[in-house]
């Protein structure tokens, strides 16, 4: 299925690690790949919700993608990944863990939130880069269920025909 947004949401309160991403993800402009940033997990869950500065889902789309640092000042990584899975709409969006912590703890804790993925953060700028690309491949052959501007999941249009299970 083609997708009409591809809008990306980074949550990560670096600044340099911000900069290197949008780097990182600068190739895929052309393919019509937007990123929006955010400081925090409390700021990534405004967005998310579309509450003020983020309620105009023309500027700020929902995001098809999200990746999140996890040791975050003002709402970690946790915070973001418990709210996902608070709302059963949001867990659609493949949610990524890009930490610098390689603790076992924070590892097992975000997957038992609902991350897709626990990657730990390359110091390399290239690696980096690398890695982005890998994701984004992956990423966008994914299919996942449609949603609406507000990130709310659309009805299938099939009422389960073709979604039901297989009676032997």
């Amino acid at each position: 299925m083609k997708r009409e947004n591809l809008t990306v949401l980074v949550a990560d309160d670096s600044y340099e690690d911000r900069l290197l991403l949008c780097r990182a993800f600068s190739k895929y402009a052309k393919a019509g790949i937007t990123l929006q940033m955010t400081g925090s997990g409390n700021e990534a869950v405004a967005y998310l919700l579309g509450i003020e500065p983020f309620e105009d889902r023309n500027q700020y789309p929902y995001p098809i993608f999200l990746l999140t640092d996890l040791k975050m000042p003002d709402g970690d990584g946790f915070t973001i990944l418990e709210h996902l899975r608070s709302t059963p709409q949001s867990t659609v969006i493949p949610t990524v863990v890009l930490s610098a912590s390689s603790d076992s703890d924070d590892i097992k804790r975000s997957y038992t939130l609902g991350a897709s993925a626990y990657l730990i953060k390359p110091t390399d700028t290239m690696a980096l880069a690398n890695m982005v690309q890998t994701l984004m491949a992956f990423w966008l052959y994914c299919e996942v269920p449609e949603v609406n501007k507000a990130g709310v999941q659309l009805q299938t249009k099939n009422n389960g025909k073709l979604g039901g299970r297989f009676e032997v």
